[in-house]
């Protein structure tokens, strides 16, 4: 009687828990989170289970190049036999990019440019045509020119503030207009609605570089991009430890070309730069918070400073497309990158980053918690002749800002220190 009194309690038991609405999964389920989570939670969880066999809450680092097969069929169905190809700790990582860009699939590169590289390789061929934004990061206007440019495909370089410049610049042939959100360094904006609009209507792709942005700030997918990249470099790593990128696609149906070239050119994240990625990307959220709000204090200082020519950040009430900025970016977020012009030109800006005080570093690198400025005319943009830094707004007193999480106060006070030395 014992017996059937436990057994007759236990069904009821199970029958409570399995008609319960919605539960969340166990921690001891695959399914380590479940969908509709907020960005903080995603950035956390998003595409990580607990490991199988011990429990590690971390992803382990599959540091081998080959895993065994038990037959051709396990061989078909595992989906990891070569790292060269797909590696666990990378296929972890790309699954929480997915998550965090609203993509249906992700896949992680060696860096920015190979991500790039391999999209342009993806979706261009001989005889094609690419619109690119004038503005967009200097090397990816060389491998335009230079390496596909030479491949027989041809390229238009606008302005893709203009949604008029681009519909002119629009041929037979286009194929793909490729945007950069915000540009580096100059941080102009795109109507991402009415550019993909545009891309669709001719038939082409509009794959966006969202690297200065993060997807905190924006989710260029959701405003109707084709393909999302980004140089997990910057925002996703966040402490200038690792190189790295990502190609994020609202379709699954680009997910095999972009696979299959990556595996072409040998190009995939390394486990050990996935395994700190995975780590980094969980405090992105905090960060870009708190970099943003430096950014919005900095640029206020820098506005009504004397020696300071222009400042530009789109949380700046001046900003030309402040309007654009507050109906695309997500939780009044604009960014830690900002930029000001010096008066006095080369001189003015030589004596700055020769006297520039901690906490700044003087560097190339952008989005770690450590704050950074940069000289863009003979870093980021050196290779670009006077013609062509003016044509899109760069002149000898620019300089570019990637604030950090430090004390807003300690860098407005360094900066202080610095501007007057010049």
């Amino acid at each position: 009687m014992r017996q059937i009194q436990v057994c007759v309690a236990s069904l009821c038991f199970y029958f409570i828990i399995l008609t319960m609405p919605h539960p969340l999964p166990s921690s001891g389920t695959h399914t380590w989170a479940s969908s509709h989570l907020q960005v903080a939670t995603e950035v956390v969880h998003a595409g990580v289970s607990p490991e199988s066999h011990t429990g590690a809450i971390l992803t382990p680092i599959f540091q081998s190049s080959v895993f065994v097969q038990e037959s051709i069929e396990t061989y078909l169905a595992k989906g990891h036999s070569y790292s060269g190809s797909r590696n666990p700790t990378v296929s972890v990582l790309e699954e929480k990019i997915a998550t965090l860009e609203k993509a249906q699939v992700a896949y992680c590169f060696g860096s920015g440019m190979a991500a790039i590289v391999t999209t342009m390789a993806t979706f261009l061929r001989h005889g094609d045509h690419c619109i690119l934004s004038n503005g967009c990061y200097a090397t990816t206007q060389e491998v335009a020119r230079d390496l596909f440019g030479q491949l027989g495909v041809t390229f238009s370089f606008v302005d893709f503030s203009s949604l008029v410049e681009i519909e002119a610049a629009i041929q037979p042939n286009t194929k793909v207009l490729f945007s950069e959100y915000p540009t580096n360094p100059t941080l102009t904006l795109t109507d991402l609605v009415a550019v993909s609009a545009l891309a669709h209507q001719v038939g082409a792709k509009h794959v966006c570089d969202s690297t200065l942005a993060s997807p905190m700030v924006i989710c260029p997918l959701s405003f109707g991009a084709d393909i999302v990249i980004q140089s997990t470099t910057k925002y996703y790593d966040g402490h200038n430890m690792t190189i790295g990128g990502a190609v994020a696609c609202a379709s699954e149906e680009n997910g095999p070309q972009i696979f299959a070239y990556r595996n072409r050119h040998g190009s995939i994240m390394s486990p050990m730069v996935a395994f700190l990625t995975l780590q980094s990307t969980k405090t992105m959220h905090l960060r870009i918070r708190e970099q943003s709000s430096n950014a919005t204090q900095i640029a206020a200082f820098l506005a009504d400073h004397p020696k300071v020519d222009k400042v530009g950040y789109p949380g700046l009430l001046d900003f030309p497309q402040k309007a654009l900025a507050d109906r695309q970016h997500s939780n009044g977020l604009h960014g830690g990158m900002l930029y000001f012009i010096l008066k006095g030109g080369a001189d003015a800006s030589s004596k700055f980053m020769q006297a520039l005080c901690r906490p700044w570093s003087f560097g190339a690198n952008l989005g770690g918690v450590e704050s950074l400025i940069s000289y863009p005319p003979v870093m980021s943009n050196g290779t670009m002749d006077a013609t062509q830094l003016q044509a899109i707004g760069i002149s000898e007193g620019f300089v570019r800002v990637s604030c950090g999480i430090e004390d807003a106060q300690d860098l407005i006070d360094a900066l202080e220190a610095t501007l007057r030395t010049c």
